[in-house]
Order: C-alpha cells, then structure tokens, then sequence
C-alpha cells in the first residue's frame, strides 16, 4: 500500500469550499481519468473514506478524510481557493 497525503486542493469556483466531492477528488488525484470512471469505481465498492466503504460519489470529504482506493492511501490536509 502506497501513502500520500494530498494537499491543499485547487478548486476552481468564486466560493470559498471546506469540502471536495469524493467522485472529483478522484480524478484531481490521478485515480481516474474521467467522471465516469469515478464512478464506476466509487459504485462498484472499490473505494473507503475513513474506514468504510463509500459508494456516494457526491461524498463531501474535508479535512483529515482519509481515503483508501486502489491499494493507495490519500489523507485530505487541506482544502483551498487557490
């Protein structure tokens, strides 16, 4: 199992956000290529938020989520408008 801790997310957007979607968190981590293949893989099981099983694409995560997908390991240490 690989670990990395995944910084501060760009978002794109006028409005500050304390949250990123599980199924764009995926793709901003290079997990999938595209929005449907986020979520195949959030619908199929593949894919723990905390300890448990996620199969919500639109999960909110935040701050110190921990998210486990494809033997690879991301914690969540910030999220930005930058």
């Amino acid at each position: 199992m690989r670990f990395h801790t995944f910084g501060t997310i760009s978002v794109n957007n006028n409005t500050e956000t304390e949250h990123v979607r599980l199924d764009h968190f995926l793709k901003l981590c290079g997990v999938a290529d595209t929005g449907g293949q986020a979520k195949q893989i959030i619908q199929c099981g593949d894919v723990s938020v905390n300890g448990e099983v996620e199969t919500r694409r639109r999960k909110k995560l935040i701050v110190g989520d921990v998210v486990n997908v494809a033997g690879e390991e991301f914690v969540i240490d910030g999220l930005g408008d930058e």
